[in-house]
C-alpha cells in the first residue's frame, strides 16, 4: 500500500514511498504485452505477491503461445475470457495447455481483480 511521507525529496515537501503489494491482477487485452505479462509476473512472484492474471479480447491469442503453460504455472490464477476467446476464432472446448478448464470464465474475473487484489494493471 503507498504511504505519504514528509520525507523532502529534491524540491517536492512530500513523496509517495511505495510498498511491494501483497497481491497483484493483471487485466491484459492486447497481444503485443505478452513480455511485460511475462516479467512483471515473474518480478512480482520474486518479491513474494500473490499474482492473477485475466486475458481478454484480442491478449486470449496469447493462450497459444508455447510459453503459455509457464505463466499458468508461474501465476497464482491465470484465467481467459471464454466470449473473447471464442470471437478470435477459437473452439470453446479446446482449452489452452496449462489452463485448468475450469479457468475458462466471464468478466466476473475482472471484477474479482478489482475487488480482490492490491494492486491492478492493465495491459
Amino acid at each position: 500500500m503507498a504511504q505519504w511521507s514528509t520525507k523532502p525529496l529534491r524540491h517536492h515537501f512530500f513523496y509517495l514511498e511505495v510498498n511491494m503489494a501483497k497481491s497483484l491482477g493483471i487485466f491484459v487485452t492486447n497481444p503485443d504485452n505478452w513480455r511485460h505479462v511475462m516479467g512483471i509476473t515473474k518480478a512480482a512472484k520474486a518479491k513474494g505477491a500473490k499474482v492473477k492474471v485475466f486475458f481478454t479480447w484480442a491478449a486470449t491469442h496469447n493462450s497459444k503461445l508455447p510459453e503459455f503453460p509457464e505463466l499458468c504455472k508461474l501465476a497464482d490464477d491465470v484465467s481467459i475470457c471464454v466470449d473473447s476467446y471464442q470471437k478470435m476464432g477459437y473452439d470453446r472446448n479446446d482449452v489452452p495447455v496449462g489452463l485448468d478448464p475450469k479457468k475458462m470464465a466471464t468478466q466476473a474475473q475482472h471484477g474479482a481483480i478489482v475487488e480482490d487484489y492490491d494492486c491492478y494493471l492493465s495491459l
